[in-house]
């Protein structure tokens, strides 16, 4: 785990909600604190699906929303002439992205073991905050992944060229 913070807000927004670049990405909660505060539960609403529906997995392939759907719901919440008060995004990487950050170290970890690879990104009305995490299904004694996975979003922000440095 480590926390990273965003040197240019503007520019990291920019790419956040104005681009594909995140697109890799599951919401799991949104906060985001504006005129009022907006709360987003990124978990598929059973109750919205018929039975088929929510069977089917080329329809909902997730527990949780694609970033790529909920983005511009986000971006109508925070755009405007003023800055917002705070947001909190909870993204995990899409699982099928997994198998290619484990591949990048000597693990004996595999997919099926990583529940999620987590970024949390954090705004408290003037730093932009990134922390990485990983969820497992079961303890584990290899931290291997979350070496790797700190690594990886490292390589995704410098990529983008958008500087941070680590706190």
């Amino acid at each position: 785990m480590i926390a990273l913070k965003i040197i240019n807000v503007k520019q990291f927004m920019g790419r956040l909600l104005g681009a594909d670049d995140f697109d890799g990405f599951l919401l799991e909660e949104a906060s985001i604190s504006t005129y009022n505060t907006f709360q987003i539960d990124g978990h598929q609403n059973r109750a919205f699906y018929t039975s088929e529906e929510w069977e089917d997995r080329e329809l909902r392939p997730y527990a949780f929303t694609q970033w790529k759907v909920i983005r511009p719901v986000c971006f109508d919440l925070i755009k405007g002439r003023r800055t917002p008060a705070a947001f909190h995004f909870v993204l995990h990487l899409i699982p099928e992205y997994t198998a290619s950050i484990l591949k990048r170290g000597d693990t004996s970890v595999t997919p099926d073991q990583v529940r999620g690879f987590v970024l949390n990104i954090r705004y408290d009305g003037q730093t932009l905050t990134l922390i990485t995490g990983t969820s497992y299904h079961t303890f584990l004694m290899d931290k291997t992944p979350d070496v790797l996975w700190d690594q990886a979003v490292r390589q995704f922000l410098s990529k983008r060229e958008i500087s941070f440095e680590e706190l």
